[in-house]
């Protein structure tokens, strides 16, 4: 079934990993532990928690009682941040196939991509981290 609006397993991860750590217990949570909760691949959670780490939002300890804690905030945090550390800077575009010009003269869209992807990064720039605590 189609979908409009769909998010990558990357930045799904992502976004439901940065809730569970800030809801840890003790302040960490391991890749096992995300992994379980989120039923997602050990391998791909660790990969994304390595790329949240280098873009500043977490940090971890090593050994048997190590984890993943939050640098910031979680009021500090809001998902667009975190979406955007693992898809890229969305960039509004008037045309959903990213052409200057349209073929037709004018576009059947109508400007739609454009005004959906400024909701979306609007929406996801005004909810914080600590909302979903």
């Amino acid at each position: 079934m189609a979908k409009i609006v769909n998010l990558s397993e990357a930045s799904s991860i992502a976004l439901h990993a940065m809730i569970l750590i800030g809801r840890a217990k003790g302040g960490s949570i391991n890749v096992d532990q995300i992994a379980e909760v989120i039923n997602s691949s050990r391998h791909h959670v660790a990969k994304v928690m390595q790329r949240l780490v280098k873009e500043g939002f977490v940090n971890s300890y090593r050994g048997p009682h190590g984890g993943f804690f939050l640098v910031r905030k979680p009021e500090q945090i809001n998902l667009l941040e975190i979406y955007e550390a693992i898809e890229g800077k969305v960039s509004p575009s008037a045309c959903p196939m990213d052409k200057p010009v349209c073929n037709f003269g004018m576009c059947f869209m109508d400007n739609i991509a454009r005004e959906l992807t400024v909701q979306f990064t609007d929406y996801l720039k005004s909810q914080t981290l600590a909302k979903y605590l």
